[in-house]
């Protein structure tokens, strides 16, 4: 075969366009989420057949895009890829499954509810249904709130696998720094245990938080389903505390269904 024939072949199968830092941090991306485990500069070089100085600055932008992090000198993958991943259309379809179910749940329990999604140390609102008899309290979707210090945070928390948990801990406790971190974990695995969270409202003096988690196959949470529990003095007949719990877990056990397939709600 002739040089030129040659050549020829090489540029059809060769891409076209060349990135190479691109591609030196998609390596590393990819190793990180197959090997599963947290690996030191010089192991991940030399997984890749790399020099440690090739790395360094790839690295560098990965930790600081939050990407990856750096544990005890090993970098590991946060959840920002996760994340990522369930902005649309997943959370297009949880919001399109959610809306019903929290209608329905608002007119039973005449509270408001809202739906929380964990990003990046903090919880965002996705959707939100108003008291359907005009008064009472509710948040603005769009809203960021607490993690460590609110019931549907500590739920988002809770239900994660312990290196999940682990980092979102670690990404929440940078906006919340004078929070007893040790006292964290226990409470967690409390609320695992129940099922659920249920304590008065760590930013609003009056209320009471309910907070259930949505469940994805894994059993971990993809979502927080919220209803901040506000006792009317003016009004009888309403639903107790109690009975909004149940009610509550029947709806988030509905929403899990609807948007995972899982039929055991217990994570």
């Amino acid at each position: 075969m002739s040089r030129a024939a040659a050549d020829d072949d090489d540029q059809k199968t060769a891409p076209t366009y060349q990135a190479p830092a691109l591609e030196k941090g998609l390596d590393i991306l990819e190793l990180l989420a197959s090997t599963g485990t947290p690996l030191s500069r010089t192991d991940i070089a030399r997984q890749l057949n790399r020099s440690v100085g090739e790395l360094y600055r790839m690295l560098h932008q990965l930790v600081q895009r939050r990407y990856v992090a750096v544990i005890n000198d090993n970098y590991t993958l946060t959840t920002k890829l996760f994340e990522l991943a369930h902005y649309y259309p997943p959370t297009q379809r949880l919001l399109v499954e959610a809306l019903p179910v929290m209608q329905k749940l608002a007119g039973e329990v005449d509270q408001s509810c809202h739906l929380t999604v964990y990003s990046q140390g903090r919880q965002i609102v996705i959707a939100k249904v108003d008291v359907p008899s005009g008064m009472g309290f509710s948040v603005r979707v769009g809203s960021e709130l607490d993690v460590l210090v609110s019931a549907s945070g500590r739920v988002l928390l809770a239900f994660q696998d312990a290196q999940t948990r682990e980092l979102r801990i670690g990404e929440s406790a940078l906006r919340e720094p004078a929070l007893d971190l040790p006292a964290i974990l226990p409470a967690l695995e409390s609320i695992v245990a129940r099922g659920f969270e249920a304590s008065p409202s760590g930013q609003v003096r009056g209320l009471f938080a309910v907070s259930f988690p949505v469940l994805d196959l894994r059993g971990h949470a993809i979502a927080a389903l919220t209803v901040p529990y506000a006792d009317r003095i003016d009004l009888k007949g309403r639903k107790s505390l109690s009975e909004v719990e149940a009610i509550l877990a029947e709806a988030a056990g509905q929403l899990t269904a609807r948007v995972s397939g899982r039929q055991d709600f217990s994570a």
